[in-house]
């Protein structure tokens, strides 16, 4: 049996106990300490930490998420950390609402109950929990699918809220190649099983703030930001919103009718498609949407999403901004919200990758 240790952790205050065999993230989610993460893969840096003190090696992680002049000066990757002494580390990010306050990660074992394509690579895939028969998260969190008869799984967020406690929607973007992107074509089918693990991530809307919200998007990032929108439906929000979902053309967006819908209910909501490559008949900035086939008084902008947020918001700094699409995409709009002067504490984002192999 491995070795345990204990860890504290400065400046909150929580002490907790870890296996040398155990990743100090996954000991944190055992013991309902929420710290705050993103890929859990040692490919982003959400969970990076300072070692003040102890033994810790790290497994493969990316030098991108943790270079090696980081690595000497003490700094670490939660996600990919095993303590072999008692440590004392410094958080250098973290959440005090979702410290001790975070949604239990579960085993849900669920049933497919409807597989439906939404755009020519973005799938809907609709799960019934079957054992327990509800499944706890947050709007924007994610989960871990398994892929049938693996160890290995895929992480994808739910589009869906408390509201349908029983059921749970994803979407998911086919990649060529993809292990779990491959079954959507033809290898699961309504009824099968799968095996749900969660909920994880920080991509969550923070209770009682007031400041105007900001969502960028694109591809599959339309779950988690579909999920904020139909809690702030829910929850009879009075936050202005603005929605930007970048495509490449209009044959690209989904969802559209519904999220309008959920935007009826919001005090100030507007809904804005972003469209980076020409179409047929390429609408202006501005233009309306009845050519390319929208709901009326759509309008449609023509550009890359961010270049369309920064003629369109002339005040980010005062708002919340909420980030979920391609890596590319949410690594631009973090340098263009830099630049924008938008602080760090009001920027939210889950980080996403692709499976690759990662180098220490």
């Amino acid at each position: 049996m491995a070795d345990t240790h204990k860890i504290y952790f400065e400046p909150v205050d929580i002490e907790m106990e870890v296996g040398e065999d155990e990743k100090i993230l996954d000991a944190a989610f055992r013991q309902g300490i929420h710290l705050m993460h993103g890929c859990r893969e040692g490919q982003c840096s959400a969970c990076k930490s300072y070692v003040l003190d102890g033994e810790i090696q790290m497994e493969r992680y990316s030098t991108f998420a943790c270079n090696d002049a980081e690595v000497d000066e003490g700094y670490v990757l939660l996600c990919r950390a095993h303590a072999y002494s008692d440590c004392t580390i410094e958080l250098l990010n973290f959440d005090e609402d979702e410290l001790l306050g975070g949604v239990p990660i579960q085993d849900v074992r669920t049933r497919v109950t409807a597989i439906e394509p939404m755009t020519r690579d973005i799938v809907s895939l609709r799960l019934t929990a079957v054992e327990p028969s509800t499944y706890e998260f947050k709007p924007g969190q994610y989960s871990d699918i398994t892929i049938p008869g693996t160890d290995e799984h895929r992480s994808f967020s739910m589009a869906t809220t408390q509201s349908t406690p029983g059921e749970v929607e994803f979407l998911i973007k086919k990649y060529p190649g993809g292990r779990f992107s491959a079954l959507l074509e033809d290898g699961l089918a309504v009824g099968d099983e799968l095996h749900v693990n969660g909920p994880y991530g920080s991509f969550t809307i923070k209770e009682g703030h007031v400041l105007p919200v900001v969502c960028i998007g694109g591809g599959a990032g339309m779950a988690p930001i579909l999920s904020l929108l139909r809690h702030l439906n829910e929850t009879g929000s009075t936050r202005p919103v603005r929605f930007y979902y970048g495509a490449r053309t209009a044959a690209d967006l989904f969802y559209v009718e519904q999220i309008l819908a959920l935007g009826a209910g919001l005090r100030d909501f507007e809904f804005v498609p972003c469209l980076s490559e020409e179409l047929p008949e390429r609408p202006e900035a501005g233009s309306s949407s009845a050519d390319a086939g929208m709901p009326s008084g759509l309008l449609l902008e023509a550009g890359n999403v961010t270049d369309v947020v920064a003629r369109r918001e002339a005040d980010l700094a005062r708002c919340e901004v909420y980030l979920c699409g391609p890596p590319p995409m949410v690594d631009a709009a973090l340098v263009f919200l830099e630049a924008q002067h938008v602080p760090s504490d009001q920027v939210f984002h889950d980080s996403f990758t692709s499976p690759v192999t990662v180098s220490a």
